[in-house]
């Protein structure tokens, strides 16, 4: 955890921002964790990806929009994501992740709602899976409510839960009862000891706690990690229980364990990529470099190798 605080403060200097988006040094490693800056670029990944027998979720990146006039640019722009997911062969393998602060959660609850409602429509129109990201921890209590309230005119709708949070085993409960689909993750927000567990250990123990719940009884979960550990403790379970592979999934994150995936892929399970794009990646960047020591050194390696 103070490895996460140290890199993740770092991270929000301003020299720091202005070396990693205009050094020729990381574009590389930023390459690696991002596919790219236009909507063309992700959808030529998931392409690609989708040709090795991937499922893939879009995410266009970028949150927390000022006004009404960006929270309805943000919509315009899911809109065409939704377009080009309802125009390809490949449909039924994409969906589109989205965040209710990009959609004017900061500028009210109403507003962000109906929006997404307007997403959710057009998106029932193609089949198309629509998953609100989870964000920070001042806005979890609202999300589940909209997620909630929308889940009842629309299913082809769920949300996310990070295990990191004392408040996720109720939230776990109330969206298992309403059929709602749940990814579960640990967290990547950086969030005070007040809200959220601190010790990696115990934040390892209630995101299998919670995944093992979700196999069980939850409607198609997403099980997301790239803990190798974790995954193979899931697997145990998979198969002391009878799960049936069809039954959820595993999701992981565009080029973190790309042997992972394959081997999970090859097994027999469906793995869904998590593919973020957009020219607001620098935020999501650091989190993926707070969350893991090896993604730091892998970039202190292509560095020195310059």
């Amino acid at each position: 955890m103070l490895f996460r605080t140290l890199i993740l403060q770092a991270s929000a200097l301003p020299f720091v921002k202005r070396f990693v988006r205009e050094s020729r040094l990381f574009r590389p490693i930023v390459r690696r964790f991002i596919a790219g800056e236009t909507l063309d670029d992700a959808m030529s990944a998931a392409t690609s990806l989708v040709d090795e027998g991937f499922r893939v979720s879009l995410d266009l990146l970028g949150e927390n929009v000022a006004t009404l006039e960006e929270a309805h640019a943000a919509t315009a722009a899911y809109q065409q994501v939704l377009d080009r997911i309802a125009g390809s062969p490949q449909r039924e393998m994409i969906n589109i992740s989205i965040k209710l602060t990009a959609l004017g959660l900061d500028q009210g609850d109403e507003v962000a709602e109906a929006n997404y409602r307007d997403l959710l429509q057009s998106a029932s129109k193609s089949g198309t899976f629509v998953r609100a990201d989870m964000e920070a921890s001042e806005y979890t209590a609202r999300t589940v409510e909209i997620v909630e309230r929308v889940h009842r005119s629309f299913a082809n709708t769920g949300t996310v839960l990070q295990s990191y949070l004392y408040r996720t085993d109720g939230d776990l409960e109330r969206l298992i009862a309403a059929g709602i689909r749940v990814r579960i993750v640990k967290g990547a927000y950086l969030e005070p000891p007040e809200v959220a567990f601190p010790e990696k250990a115990d934040v390892d123990a209630k995101y299998l706690e919670q995944a093992k719940k979700l196999l069980l009884r939850g409607h198609y979960p997403a099980i997301a990690s790239q803990d190798e550990l974790l995954i193979n403790r899931i697997l145990d379970f998979v198969e002391a229980r009878g799960i049936e592979k069809d039954r959820f999934e595993f999701q992981m994150l565009y080029g973190i364990r790309r042997d992972l995936q394959h081997r999970l892929l090859a097994a027999g399970y469906r793995v869904r990529i998590y593919i973020p794009y957009g020219e607001a990646w620098y935020p999501y960047f650091s989190r993926r470099l707070a969350e893991r020591p090896a993604n730091l050194l892998f970039i202190t390696r292509s560095l020195l190798h310059k």
